[in-house]
């Protein structure tokens, strides 16, 4: 594979300024284009140790308009990094649309150290290399472009690279010493490499291995491929999906009321709960999950709630009663309304990556990323092919989630139209109750039937067994509210029984759990009526 990128490829230095200055121009031309459009560019920059990738980016960073130009080298993770899902870091990294972001390694440069320190095997590296390109797909489709460069050279001129660059004292920073070994282990390397190309050389996503044994030719070379990449990406016609001329996956039911039952329909919504019951259980409830909680920040395991639901169906009462029975300094409540301009500019789930909890800590969702299959389906603010395709993007996102050890859990309150309708009503007449209310509200309630029918598919294509869906009825409050505490508590002691803690105390100085059973009960039940 490499043989192309070692056969001594040059330019002079004359034939380099002579073109410099027309590449440059019509960069900063494309760029402006670029800078009208909805797309965003993604360049890769990888290779072997010594190749010059870092000369690279500072050239392309002096021939671009350096306001739409961003960089990230990803070497030693941070605290922050750590404590959460690998594509964390990358979700931080991803450009506005019309803007540029260079990764340097970006998401292959673990999966290539992971398989040379021989930390994993060829099954593990191909199993993230889907992964890769399941994400690059999920990108490609929202539009994206993405351009992936590999440096190469022969082994003899890696050594005298190295050499060079072991004199030179303003290089002697590059030299990192976990990184000597790709030197004294050439073949070796270059097989995983290669092999990692093979797997994800896609046609929307090519790899362009560039001779970096001349700088002036690999450069020169770099600014004219990433010129005609993003030319040729602005000149196609928008490209055809395969979903867009499907309404849904769902099947094509008979037009009898029998055939027309969802899993919503099957709800029994006269449960309910005694005022006395709903006051002890509660007390319990809360009491547990704030023990909970903290034996979960003790233990570093993360815990996402997702609230979705009717309008009026009950979700701020039931996330209150959670909340007031956490430590505040443990958790994140998450309110999601429409996208503002800088989220509409980047990939929807872009918005909700930012708020993925530290490890021990807890993030709830008041609506979330289901509203691109639920409100932007029903509402026509996606497209049929954004929603079709959203199901996969949202079953592979929660997977990185939960395969991180995040605890997940999904709630949908349903209530009857008819109930819905006296809560919107009793919000009219009360005046601290009134903001709840909008033209909107009603507005839905005309589309009852839509949103039923994307809520059946909704749960039926992203009930997973580590994601599953729970239907809570929602019809009485208090039945709701001690269901949705039961099945947190339940799942929290669950997944708590399989982890370890980790050694010594992971306690915050002069933090901690309430040490007083008074102050738990406190806690616990002074806020939550």
């Amino acid at each position: 594979m490499f043989e192309a990128t070692k056969v001594g490829r040059s330019v002079s230095k004359k034939d380099f300024k002579d073109q410099e200055d027309e590449l440059r121009t019509q960069l900063l031309a494309i760029q402006r284009d670029l800078k009208e459009t909805n797309i965003p560019v993604i360049i890769i920059v990888s290779g072997i140790e010594a190749a010059g990738k870092g000369g690279v980016v500072n050239r392309l960073n002096n021939w671009l308009d350096t306001r739409g130009v961003q960089t990230f080298a990803f070497w030693d993770e941070s605290d922050e990094e750590r404590e959460r899902p690998r594509y964390w870091r990358f979700s931080r990294a991803m450009p506005a649309r019309g803007e540029i972001s260079i990764l340097f390694g970006g998401w292959y440069q673990a999966p290539i150290e992971q398989r040379f320190r021989k930390h994993w095997s060829d099954a593990a590296l191909d199993g993230e290399l889907n992964n890769i390109v399941e994400f690059e797909n999920m990108l490609i489709q929202d539009g994206a472009l993405i351009i992936k460069f590999w440096f190469h050279m022969s082994e003899a001129d890696q050594k005298a690279r190295l050499k060079e660059l072991s004199r030179d004292d303003r290089s002697r920073w590059k030299m990192l010493p976990d990184k000597s070994k790709f030197s004294e282990h050439y073949a070796a390397f270059e097989q995983v490499a290669e092999r990692v190309i093979l797997h994800t050389d896609r046609g929307r996503s090519p790899w362009y291995l560039i001779e970096a044994t001349n700088r002036l030719y690999r450069d020169l070379t770099v600014g004219k491929t990433l010129l005609h990449a993003i030319r040729s990406r602005l000149n196609e016609p928008t490209p055809a999906d395969h979903t867009a001329t499907l309404k849904s996956n769902a099947p094509e039911l008979p037009t009898s009321p029998s055939a027309q039952i969802t899993l919503l329909d099957q709800l029994d919504l006269s449960l309910s709960l005694s005022s006395d019951d709903y006051k002890s259980e509660l007390k319990r409830l809360q009491n547990e999950i704030n023990e909970l909680a903290w034996a979960a920040y003790k233990k570093k395991r993360s815990t996402v709630l997702i609230f979705e639901g009717v309008d009026a169906g009950g979700k701020g009462g039931a996330i209150r009663r959670i909340t007031n029975a956490i430590d505040a300094r443990l958790y994140r409540a998450i309110p999601v309304a429409a996208p503002t301009d800088e989220e509409k500019a980047h990939h929807y789930l872009w918005r909700f990556w930012r708020h993925i909890p530290r490890s021990g800590h807890i993030t709830i969702y008041d609506r979330s990323w289901y509203g691109r299959v639920l409100v932007e389906r029903v509402e026509n603010f996606a497209t049929d092919a954004e929603w079709q395709r959203a199901y996969s993007e949202i079953n592979q996102f929660e997977e990185q989630l939960t395969e991180n050890g995040i605890i997940l859990m999904k709630f949908w309150i349903h209530i009857s139209q008819d109930e819905q309708l006296r809560r919107f009503k009793d919000r009219e007449n009360v005046p601290y109750k009134q903001y709840k209310i909008t033209d909107d509200d009603w507005r839905n309630r005309d589309k009852w039937p839509q949103y039923k029918e994307a809520v059946n598919e909704m749960v039926a294509r992203t009930s997973t067994k580590d994601a599953t869906w729970t239907l809570v009825e929602g019809n009485n409050k208090r039945y709701a509210r001690i269901k949705v505490l039961r099945t947190i508590c339940d799942t929290l002691s669950e997944a708590l029984k399989h982890t370890t803690a980790p050694s010594g105390d992971n306690l915050p100085f002069g933090e901690g759990p309430l040490k007083s059973s008074d102050d738990a009960n406190h806690q616990a039940s002074g806020k939550s009526r």
